[in-house]
């Protein structure tokens, strides 16, 4: 069955739910889960064509799939990309940035403040073979301009960050790395495109954990990198086809009917985040709050703009406490003391997970990069789900005021 051809400018929340391959000739209105490792070819010389890239067609799902391929349509949509690669996980789409763009020899400049993975991943694993990498503060545009050098070759920004939800200058960090002749690749993991689009601020590369906002519900895991077409065909899918960091069709499904309500999760849960950011202000036992909605984040006013005017889902604080361990104490304390809340290091869910950052997402890196990160003992992070706001507030009040007698 032919599809109708969905007419230019759309708005987001109808690419969302509309954009995908043609339907099959059953007329689906649901997208088809196309469960098959292969696909039958109609002669050997259309399966030569095919598998040596010089005709379109399904040959197998380790790098083709009609479903993975109305997830990466989906999604590239929404970004206002050319095209878009699915892979197995959020730190997948980073490998196969990295394997596609770089060598030995080569340098990165990255925030000091991104996920502890990503940080192992590109100082560690890639500094193995040869991969040179300097960390910079997220917020400071000198700092990343001193840091380029002849060989730089990319830029990594997670704007906001995890979990500190530090905000960079996606517009100003593409200038730098243009002049450069660099790429600046964004993770969008915790704006998604509902709230932020790095590449209409100048960004080539977006980065996403599909674990996150665009499936929502805390069901699969999955990873996908977007940006141009000659990127993609000439870099990316050769390696994706080599490596095989593939994204299984049954994940990519769910991910795709997950973006079809992306939108009002992310101003639901934004709303809810607010208003517990705000709340969290207010209680004693609380010495700081890091939100990029609330007017004393230090770059709260370049959130709303490259935000559109939302904050997005993930609250961090800091306990009161006066030493590092007694810091650790206190916020496992405020941690176990919910009832409500899911002790659980992944974000994204409409169910509120709330986590110790320096045990958890960033326990497999050095207390020195921990430091420089600013993440302490006294850290807990509250991804905000869609739960009653008043009974979030309860939920973390009963940890809070035990405090008092703990200190």
């Amino acid at each position: 069955m032919t599809s109708k051809k969905l007419p230019d400018n759309l708005h987001l929340d109808t690419l969302a739910v509309r954009a995908a391959v043609d339907k099959s000739q059953y007329g689906e209105n649901s997208e088809a889960l196309y469960l098959t490792s292969s696909f039958v070819q109609p002669d050997a010389e259309t399966a030569a064509r095919r598998f040596a890239g010089e005709e379109e067609g399904y040959t197998y799902s380790r790098f083709t799939n009609p479903t993975v391929t109305s997830m990466e349509q989906r999604l590239a949509a929404l970004e206002g990309t050319e095209a878009c690669i699915g892979t197995s996980s959020g730190m997948a789409a980073i490998m196969l940035m990295c394997m596609g763009l770089l060598k030995a020899g080569d340098h990165v400049i990255c925030s000091q403040s991104v996920f502890g993975s990503t940080i192992r991943l590109i100082a560690g694993e890639f500094g193995k073979f040869g991969v040179q990498s300097t960390f910079v503060s997220q917020t400071d545009v000198a700092q990343w301009q001193a840091a380029v050098q002849p060989n730089t070759r990319l830029l990594f920004a997670e704007t906001p960050t995890n979990p500190l939800t530090d905000v960079c200058d996606i517009r100003a960090l593409a200038d730098v790395a243009h002049a450069a002749g660099a790429l600046l690749a964004v993770d969008n993991c915790f704006c998604s495109p509902a709230l932020q689009q790095p590449v209409k601020l100048g960004a080539d590369l977006v980065i996403h954990s599909g674990t996150k906002y665009l499936d929502g519900q805390g069901r699969v895991i999955a990873g996908a990198l977007c940006t141009t077409k000659k990127l993609i065909d000439e870099k990316f899918m050769p390696v994706m086809r080599s490596c095989g960091l593939t994204l299984s069709a049954f994940n990519a499904w769910v991910v795709l009917k997950g973006m079809e309500t992306l939108s009002i999760r992310m101003k639901a849960q934004s709303d809810n985040a607010l208003a517990l950011a705000t709340w969290l202000e207010a209680q004693p036992q609380v010495t700081r709050v890091y939100y990029p909605g609330l007017a004393s984040h230090p770059q709260h006013a370049l959130a709303m703009r490259q935000q559109s005017g939302l904050g997005g889902a993930v609250v961090s604080f800091d306990v009161r406490a006066g030493d590092p361990v007694l810091a650790r104490k206190n916020a496992f304390h405020v941690i176990d003391s919910t009832l409500v809340c899911s002790i659980t290091a992944n974000l994204g869910d409409t169910k509120t997970t709330i986590t110790h950052p320096a045990s958890t997402s960033h326990g497999r890196i050095t207390e020195a990069q921990r430091q420089a990160a600013g993440i302490g003992q006294g850290l807990i992070r509250v991804a905000v789900g869609l739960e009653n706001i008043e009974d979030l507030k309860t939920d973390l009040a009963r940890g809070l005021r035990g405090l008092d007698t703990l200190t």
